[in-house]
């Protein structure tokens, strides 16, 4: 008998041994040089991992990616000029209050102009830098890549503020839950625009005196959102359109009241230049902190192709023109309400969102697409780690499922 005890302790002990040592192999690998065999291909990194070991595989790689960057973008952000291909943004930011213990709060705030000479768009960048004074957080107003009448709603912009909210972070420690964007004129066009398409990266939006051009709110569903508008603006119907996404809004949350919280403020008796009455939308945005994983997602690519959204992504090589789903979860169940133009589906998953010890069901027109217990794996967060390096989003867990 005591020997039979001595197997069975010796055999807790080796197994024990082997998940710690994947762990071990995880930090070794983070220690190579760049440009190793990718971390997706190595076994140990494919293996089941247990709740405890996902916690500490996200420990581990966001601290080593946080200490890249911290190192990579060190002049950049130095020298406040980001850059992404042939574009660059440069910044300036102030800091309001004192620091959080959870971390700063961030502001992004994009100047008017647009379509106009250069000193004149930089005339308006300073006028932007000392628009607005948030009670607490990090103010950040960046300088718009080029002189375009678009020039806050080109594709390269999502990434240049991804990049910025990541290195924010790196640099000055914000909270990833409380981010905001706001804009003036064409900056207001690019709120229009960027709110829905960024909706799962930001905490609350403010729109001022802009356009939404082909902009949509349907992907609005999580992201509280202002407008302020004034009255007499009527330069390509700015008021008049403003007043239809008023409505719009009204109909959405009146038709899904847990979504669609707005505020839409249209200034009696004012024209483009509001009197500072917009001022009011920085107080609004800043009582709202982003819910990360929100139990009901809707996502209306509108032609801006992001391959991820909360915790849904398309996957890049099958990621369709115009694709717009609504997916909701509860309990344990998933259940996929609507998809057009996706013929496969990857979903995210962690053990804030469900017991992923437990079955997951997946349903898609009274179809069980899956039934089984998702397996976390450090392939899956570093691939969720590696695309955002957020703490405050990050997956251990990925199913996919094909909708035809």
């Amino acid at each position: 008998m005591r020997y039979l005890v001595s197997i069975i302790a010796f055999l807790f002990f080796a197994g024990c041994q082997t998940e710690s040592s994947d762990m071990e192999k995880l930090a070794q690998w983070l220690e190579q040089p760049a440009g190793s065999q990718s971390l997706q291909e190595q076994p140990f990194a494919n293996k089941p991992l247990a709740k405890e070991e996902a916690t500490e595989a996200i420990n581990l790689i966001h601290g080593h990616l946080q200490n890249e960057m911290k190192e990579e973008f060190a002049s950049q952000w130095e020298e406040k000029t980001l850059s992404a291909g042939n574009r660059n943004l440069k910044f300036e930011y102030k800091k309001f209050g004192e620091k959080p213990a959870d971390g700063w709060s961030l502001y992004i705030s994009m100047h008017g102009g647009g379509n106009t000479s250069q000193e004149m768009n930089d005339r308006q960048w300073q006028n932007q830098i000392e628009l607005y004074r948030p009670e607490e957080g990090i103010y950040m107003a960046p300088r718009a890549p080029d002189n375009s009448w678009n020039m806050w709603h080109q594709p390269h912009v999502d990434s240049l503020f991804s990049l910025f909210i990541q290195l924010a972070d790196v640099y000055e420690g914000i909270n990833t839950n409380r981010v905001y964007l706001t804009g003036y004129s064409a900056g207001g066009d690019g709120t229009y625009q960027l709110a829905p398409r960024m909706a799962d990266r930001l905490a609350a939006a403010a729109m001022m005196a802009g356009h939404p051009n082909d902009a949509t709110p349907v992907s609005l569903r999580n992201l509280p959102f202002a407008l302020h508008m004034g009255e007499e603006d009527g330069a390509y119907n700015r008021n008049g359109i403003a007043a239809e996404w008023g409505m719009l809004l009204d109909s959405l949350h009146e038709n899904d009241p847990q979504g669609y919280i707005h505020d839409v403020q249209i200034h009696e008796g004012l024209g483009h230049w509001m009197e500072r009455r917009d001022t009011t939308a920085i107080e609004w945005m800043a009582q709202f902190s982003r819910n990360p994983y929100p139990e009901k997602i809707v996502w209306d690519q509108n032609g801006k192709q992001h391959s991820q959204f909360y915790w849904l992504a398309l996957p890049e090589d099958k990621n369709q023109y115009d694709a717009a789903l609504i997916v909701s979860r509860e309990a344990q169940k998933i259940t996929i309400e609507e998809a057009r133009n996706a013929e496969q589906l990857i979903i995210y998953l962690n053990d804030e969102m469900m017991d992923l010890d437990q079955n997951v069901v997946i349903e898609y027109n009274g179809e069980v697409l899956f039934n089984n217990k998702p397996e976390r794996t450090i392939a899956t967060v570093w691939e969720s780690l590696n695309a955002r390096n957020d703490p405050n989003q990050v997956f251990s867990a990925r199913i996919k499922v094909y909708l035809n």
